[in-house]
């Protein structure tokens, strides 16, 4: 990994990870990183709805529907 210094037990998992999923390391990395960026987005959005709504009954319907913050959906990936 150019330019990113990490111990070699996590440089193996890493590459475990990107060999489970079909992928090199840095398609993986790059996946896993816009994954995160998509969650992260997603759940300050979700925030800014809360804030905005301010309503139990509104934040429990969009949770309902989309679910809450702990439940942000990701790709899965090899453990």
């Amino acid at each position: 990994m150019a330019g990113i210094e990490v111990d070699d037990t996590t440089a193996d998992e890493l590459r475990a990870l990107a060999d489970a999923a079909g992928l090199p390391l840095d398609a993986y990395l790059a996946q896993v990183a816009e994954e995160k960026r998509r969650e992260r987005a997603l759940a300050e959005g979700a925030e800014i709805f809360r804030r905005v709504t301010g309503t139990p009954e509104t934040v429990a319907a969009f949770d309902a529907e989309y679910g809450g913050p702990a439940q942000a959906q990701t790709a899965p990936r090899a453990a």
